[in-house]
């Protein structure tokens, strides 16, 4: 039985002679995840002001919504994922690569911050 990665590469969406290796996976990745410190650490004054809690906008969204930070959290992630969607299904716009950055950049971090909310709530918790 041929692996998956086969049929994909047998199918009509590959492009001739194009593939990437590992080596530039591990570079896209190790660039995506600077871009995603360096966007957290610029916004961090913008969403959070003079709170010391990185996470208190989401609480205070939780509150204004009566729900928890993790799904006051998943309502502003939808958004981009969202955006995300239409930018992959759209066949008439060739987006820039700033734009892909930005949505990109913005659903990972809305992860990593989901990440620290769910750690907070476990270290909070009896064992």
């Amino acid at each position: 039985m041929s692996r998956i990665i086969d049929k994909i590469r047998d199918s009509s969406f590959s492009k001739e002679g194009c593939h990437i290796t590992q080596k530039e996976v591990n570079a896209v990745f190790d660039e995506q995840v600077q871009l995603c410190a360096d966007t957290l650490q610029k916004k961090t004054k913008e969403y959070t002001g003079d709170d010391t809690d990185r996470l208190g906008a989401f609480k205070a969204a939780a509150a204004l919504q009566h729900t928890t930070p993790e799904r006051a959290l998943a309502g502003m992630l939808a958004k981009h994922i969202v955006s995300l969607y239409d930018m992959c299904f759209d066949g008439d716009t060739d987006y820039d690569i700033s734009t892909w950055n930005e949505k990109i950049t913005d659903s990972l971090n809305y992860l990593f911050l989901l990440k620290a909310i769910v750690k907070e709530g476990h270290t909070n918790q009896p064992n």
